[in-house]
């Protein structure tokens, strides 16, 4: 009995990650074979034996290497306490301090940062694309409804955010049976277009797709621009680790996912071969007519998926940037009680339907994304391998005759693929770039700034300790009024701002004072008996205590609620919570003359302030018993 249930929770897991990771790439090979052979291209691929049978070899072997070996294979191992992606090769590499030169780390610890940023760009033009492709299978299936297309696209991705809010684990048991379908229908699809030109599966043998490059060399690096279509959710295989897992992720990949695409690959490349018309949508033409109008609505159900698989990891990228100060305290909200990695941001989920709205009303189709889409995905697998090379190097202590030989060869191929994306610039690819470009300035504008301010605030703070004792001794004077008084604070070392003010402005201070501070652990709860931990610090007469509190990451922290359960047996002083006063210490930005960031990035980086997320809301602290204290601080 138990073994059953246990393979029950195996599947169900294997089934959720279909529905939230493979939506991406999964839904490929609805584009990738039709922009290959895209008449409109400035580099079109002519049509004929060869160059099908070179480009279907092409992905197969694409995907083979890039995905199944080396992201399946060898990169998802790579994980930081469960959590994927490129930040998490970031904190790896940089926070965790693996051996290496300073110098080395702060140029990967740069590229990782634009390869986020590039990942910000992804999860924008996966939604446009993904969504649009689908619903543009009605030109095919209903030529009458082709008017309709925008407007349907637009409603769809309204209600694909609009759910995000009910987290990942309900969005992945509804789409999970959703892409179980998705998949075996396009296996099966493509093994009918396979059985009227068997021949094609020649096109397994790397000889069709080295024989192409080599009789036409021109002609098959400017495909690589459509053939690096067929990767594109790699990137978001990793990113998505922390929501299920590595073995969940490879079972589904291997099992159903990579057969059953490569099935639809090769089947259309057949259909090309026995019909020259197919080459406007060879993967709804494949379908049989009666099949295509509820082939158009499973295939948008899909490309809704492929959306979640992308949006799912930027909310992972911006909850680990915000780890690791590279964006300011923003809401987040765990949506799992069983997995970590498992979250919702607001903020970033409203920005990236305002941005998809917009790409759509653009480009208009999804021909003219394409390219965009295709840069984004190379530059940001193209930095993650060179990040996991470094790593497995200093890290795994990898032979450096295997870095540098198949750790070279496969950054050859993505390096082929970046820069044949990069002569299509004006047809798209600037695109990603240039919301790079923005996001990057953004991210590092925002570390520099925020350690800038930290120094500036510790000066201001100044030890606790040393304020302690001049309390004590009278070297500051100080009269203690009644009451109580709650300080939130970042630890131990530093005096609250706030209460530094109280002191020096007004020279009074409350009779019993608590210093709390707050920390989040990496279980979802914590038990009651394990929740406080308390210090008299260094006087055990004078009414001051530090009250360490700790929440797991499903809990959100009630500070006035928790603290009733908290046992006066355990502190020096009694604590009279109805009429408490909690205490914020506050930073009042201002834009000023302090060096260290240039004068461009200072309105950059006070805009980017105000995004940080509420303090006394987030507390749950009562708004009639709350005082913001601080200081001025100049950027």
């Amino acid at each position: 009995m138990a073994a059953a249930e246990s393979r029950f929770a195996k599947t169900a897991i294997v089934v959720g990650a279909l529905g939230v990771v493979f939506g991406d790439i999964g839904t490929s090979p609805i584009y990738t074979i039709q922009t290959a052979f895209n008449p409109a291209d400035p580099h079109p691929v002519p049509v004929s034996i060869d160059s099908v049978y070179g480009i279907v070899s092409l992905i197969f072997w694409s995907v083979t290497v890039i995905v199944t070996i080396a992201y399946v294979g060898l990169i998802l191992r790579a994980d930081n306490e469960g959590e994927g992606g490129i930040m998490a090769l970031l904190t790896l590499i940089g926070q965790k301090m693996v051996g290496g030169r300073r110098r080395t780390k702060m140029i990967l610890v740069g590229l990782g940062i634009f390869g986020a940023s590039l990942f910000f760009g992804d999860s924008m033009i996966t939604p446009a694309i993904s969504v649009l492709s689908a619903v543009e299978g009605l030109k095919v299936a209903a030529p009458q409804l082709a008017d309709f297309v925008i407007p349907i696209t637009l409603v769809i991705i309204f209600i694909l955010f609009f759910f995000q809010r009910f987290g990942t684990a309900a969005v992945s048991r509804l789409f999970g049976p959703v892409m179980v379908v998705w998949f075996l229908t396009i296996g099966a699809f493509g093994i009918l277009g396979i059985a009227r030109e068997p021949e094609i599966l020649l096109a397994l043998s790397p000889t069709y797709a080295v024989g192409f490059a080599v009789a036409h060399p021109s002609i098959a690096f400017f495909a690589l621009a459509a053939v690096v279509l067929a990767i594109t959710g790699a990137e978001a295989l990793y990113a998505d680790l922390g929501h299920f897992g590595r073995l969940p992720i490879a079972r589904a990949w291997l099992i159903l996912v990579f057969p059953t695409c490569i099935l639809s690959y090769f089947g259309q490349g057949a259909l090309i071969l026995n019909d020259r018309s197919a080459l406007s949508s060879p993967f709804f033409l494949l379908i049989p007519g009666p099949l295509q109008i509820p082939m158009v609505i499973l295939a948008t159900l899909a490309t809704v998926i492929a959306s979640q698989a992308v949006i799912t990891g930027a909310f992972s990228v911006a909850r680990q940037l915000v780890q690791l100060g590279y964006l300011p305290r923003l809401r987040i909200e765990h949506t799992s009680a069983s997995t970590i990695g498992q979250v919702y941001v607001p903020i970033i989920n409203w920005i990236l339907l305002i941005a998809v709205g917009v790409l759509v009303l653009t480009f208009r189709e999804s021909a003219a994304l394409a390219y965009a889409f295709g840069m984004a995905v190379t530059g940001t697998i193209t930095i993650t391998t060179t990040l996991f090379l470094y790593y497995a190097r200093k890290t795994w202590r990898a032979p450096l005759w295997l870095i540098i030989g198949g750790g070279g060869l496969l950054l050859a191929l993505e390096l082929l693929f970046f820069a044949a994306n990069l002569t299509k610039l004006v047809s798209g690819a600037w695109l990603p770039l240039v919301i790079a470009v923005v996001a990057y300035l953004i991210l590092m504008t925002w570390y520099r700034g925020r350690q800038i301010v930290t120094a500036q605030r510790e000066r201001e703070e100044g030890s606790l300790d040393d304020f302690l004792a001049g309390l004590h001794d009278g070297t500051i004077a100080v009269v203690r009024v009644p009451g109580t008084a709650i300080y939130l604070n970042r630890g131990r070392v530093t005096t609250p701002l706030a209460m530094r003010s109280t002191v020096e402005h007004l020279g009074s201070l409350h009779q019993h004072v608590v210093i709390l501070a707050i920390e989040t652990a990496q279980t979802p709860t914590v038990p009651p008996e394990e929740r406080f931990t308390t210090d008299p610090l260094n006087f055990s007469d004078d009414g001051i205590e530090l009250v360490q509190a700790r929440f797991g990451y499903m809990e959100r922290p009630d500070i006035p609620e928790a603290l009733r359960a908290l046992s006066s047996d355990r502190l020096e002083m009694p604590l009279e919570l109805d009429d408490a006063t909690y205490f914020l210490s506050t930073i009042d930005l201002h834009r000023g003359n302090v060096p260290g960031l240039a004068r461009w990035r200072k309105p950059l980086f006070l805009a980017t302030a105000r995004g940080a997320a509420d303090a006394a809301q987030y507390f749950d602290l009562p708004r009639d018993h709350t005082i913001l204290m601080g200081s001025r601080v100049e950027i």
